[in-house]
């Protein structure tokens, strides 16, 4: 980084507010998030919410623009859309494609819970690019430096934190926009929707086999888990717990491949030839065709407009 960068120092209080604002932000998602899921069923435990398998359609039953929207168009539109938002190179404009996914996610009647967990999983993910994208950022002549009093030998590249603000925004609203994409419609149909725009068929049936037998696939192996702890193992950092997971993961691959195996013999006795019955008769209306346009339109112009203010 050139010595002749214009510096800019500031108390090392500053340093302080905007760390301890962060966290107690992040801290404030998670507590709204328990809060909801307490308020949803007040009798029933607060449990874990295990992120690696979301819950895609838990909003199908709703009644919105996004729900009577056509899937084939909600599809090719929205993921449009999106690619127009991950292309954007200002803050101003990320700002705005964040404000519209937060528009489209009350206009889908979805609670704020969902996207509000699914941001809150993203923070610390995003949290590490604030950080690191200030003091990595390959220094030019016109960067602005901030130094704080007392830690005056770590820089911070003002125009590296700007980016990385960039990337933060675009992230958050796509992962708000895929709310309404997918969660509007039965997964089923969503399945349907991306076999309908020339997807492979046997691709499409392994992402929908995938989605109902995953959850089956958890229960069996926090199955065998508790069996494990109730006979004594304890996870340690030595061979014999290598041994035991590994052990563990075997058994749990054959189960599966078992369960598998049952489960397509149940579906040949019920005359499965490679193909499903359609889960739902698509019909385009002219309303389909108006949002669709909306939508792309709407990303290409931000597009426009963001590169004609560089």
């Amino acid at each position: 980084m050139t010595t002749n960068n214009p510096v800019i120092t500031l108390p090392i209080n500053y340093l302080i507010v905007m760390i301890s604002s962060g966290i107690l932000i992040w801290l404030l998602c998670i507590l709204m998030t328990k809060r909801s899921q307490v308020r949803k069923n007040p009798d029933s435990p607060v449990e874990e919410r295990n992120w690696r398998i979301p819950i895609i359609d838990s909003q199908s039953g709703g009644n919105s623009l996004f729900h009577r929207w056509d899937p084939r168009i909600k599809l090719c539109t929205l993921v449009t859309f999106m690619f127009c938002v991950a292309s954007l190179t200002q803050i101003f404009w990320a700002s705005i494609a964040l404000a519209t996914a937060l528009a489209a996610v009350i206009v889908a009647r979805i609670p704020i819970r969902n996207p509000l967990r699914r941001v809150t999983a993203m923070g610390t993910f995003l949290g590490m690019f604030l950080v690191v994208m200030p003091l990595t950022a390959v220094g030019k002549p016109e960067d602005i430096l901030i130094v704080f009093q007392g830690i005056e030998w770590i820089r911070f590249n003002l125009r590296g934190f700007f980016l990385a603000l960039l990337i933060c925004l675009k992230a958050i609203a796509i992962a708000l926009l895929a709310e309404p994409l997918l969660s509007t419609s039965p997964f089923s149909v969503t399945i349907q929707a991306i076999a309908r725009l020339n997807a492979p068929p046997i691709l499409c049936q392994m992402l929908l086999l995938a989605h109902r037998y995953i959850f089956v696939f958890q229960d069996e192996a926090e199955r065998m888990l508790k069996g494990m702890r109730a006979r004594g193992f304890q996870k340690k950092t030595d061979m014999e717990t290598l041994r035991t997971l590994g052990n563990f993961l075997g058994m749990l691959l054959v189960r599966s491949f078992d369960r598998t195996q049952r489960v397509f013999d149940a579906m040949t006795a019920r005359g499965y030839t490679g193909t499903w019955p359609d889960a739902m008769i698509f019909r385009l209306y002219t309303s389909d065709w108006i949002k669709g346009a909306f939508w792309v339109i709407l990303g290409c112009v931000m597009l426009i407009f963001d590169r004609l203010s560089l």
